[in-house]
This record gives structure tokens, sequence and C-alpha cells, in this order.
């Protein structure tokens, strides 16, 4: 009895590897692109300006003001 749970054991462990192997082996899953509303353009438009006025803030406030930057 103990012997045939081993041989049950035994091939549920050898289909667990061969299903592991076949999704290590399977391409990942393609996405769609998914299309840009109006309010998402909006927002990284604006994400991108705080970006650009908080570093120029950074190079305004720094203490090496004689430098002259090129915007």
């Amino acid at each position: 009895m103990v012997m045939n749970m081993m041989m049950g054991f035994g091939r549920l462990v050898v289909s667990l590897k061969s299903k592991l192997r076949y999704l290590k082996m399977k391409k990942p899953a393609y996405y769609d692109k998914i299309e840009k509303s109006e309010s998402m353009r909006v927002e990284i438009r604006s994400r991108k300006a705080r970006k650009l006025i908080e570093e120029t803030m950074k190079i305004a406030d720094s203490p090496r003001t004689s430098k002259t930057y090129a915007f």
C-alpha cells in the first residue's frame, strides 16, 4: 500500500515538473496597446511641466547663479 502511494506521488511530481517546464517555455502573452484618453494626455503634460518647473527652480535656487543656462 505504501509503495503504491509512493509511485502515485512520483507520477504527480513528474507531471508537475513537465507542466512547469511547458509554462517556462511558453511565449509571453502580448497585450493590445491602450489608447490614451484626452485626460491621460493632459495628466502626462502636466507631470512633464511640473518636472521641468522643479528642475528650473533647483537651478535658479542654486548658489552658482553666475553661470548661464540655455533653456
